[in-house]
């Protein structure tokens, strides 16, 4: 259903110690740059953290004084904070207000732990894809944005432009969404072409899985821990 102009649009964009900051820019962007907008950056304090890579930044809204959203955005958070009992508690609190949900990258196993992803369609990051159905999931390979009614999960980059202009037409409408996208100049183009494992080929693809295999290995086993402590 599309809001009516004059209602302001509760978006929320979470974050924490060691977020991937790259998940989150392009939801900040395109919602950002939209009018009539209240844009809340989560955590549960308002302390200085640190995005990964490297960038100090705070929130302008804690948990605890956050607003029923009509949009939650969530990227990929290191191993301890997908099973954080703070984090998901607040994310299985908003989710009784049926807002859209937008995870992008790793983000989905944030959803995975609260149980948001059973029996819907999702996809993430390639490192990470073969782990959803061991939260209900129904994966969904290729790298673009999937939409499972208003759960919209996509791989990093360009995923989160494209998920955030998806929601913003849903609920401002088409127009918008273009205005918006023209305005942040969104043209993807990229430079070398290899931006997904179908793209790169076996081995380069092979070469990433193995450098990052602990690190993804160990957010799936932190999200599964608490998914089935649930």
């Amino acid at each position: 259903m599309e809001l009516k102009n004059h209602s302001p649009l509760q978006v929320g964009i979470l974050v924490c110690p060691g977020v991937a900051i790259m998940d989150l820019l392009g939801a900040h962007a395109v919602f950002g740059m939209t009018p009539e907008v209240e844009l809340h950056i989560l955590w549960k304090n308002k302390d200085l953290i640190e995005a990964s890579p490297r960038l100090p930044m705070a929130a302008t809204t804690t948990f605890d004084e956050c607003p029923p959203l009509d949009v939650l955005v969530m990227g990929a958070v290191p191993a301890d904070m997908n099973r954080n009992p703070d984090i998901l508690a607040f994310i299985a609190r908003q989710s009784q207000h049926d807002p859209y949900l937008m995870a992008i990258c790793g983000g989905a196993l944030l959803l995975g732990a609260v149980g948001l992803l059973k029996g819907r369609k999702a996809t993430t990051n390639f490192h990470l894809l073969e782990s959803l159905p061991l939260f209900g999931a129904e994966a969904v390979p290729g790298g673009a944005v999937v939409q499972d009614g208003k759960l919209l999960t996509a791989g990093p980059a360009t995923g989160g432009f494209e998920a955030a202009l998806r929601v913003l037409a849903a609920l401002r409408g088409e127009h918008q969404a273009k205005l918006v996208e023209l305005t942040i100049e969104y043209h993807p183009q990229p430079v070398f072409g290899v931006g997904t494992p179908e793209r790169a080929g076996e081995e380069l693809t092979r070469q990433s899985k193995a450098l990052y295999k602990d690190h993804f290995g160990a957010c799936r086993d932190a999200a599964l821990s608490y998914y089935r402590a649930r």
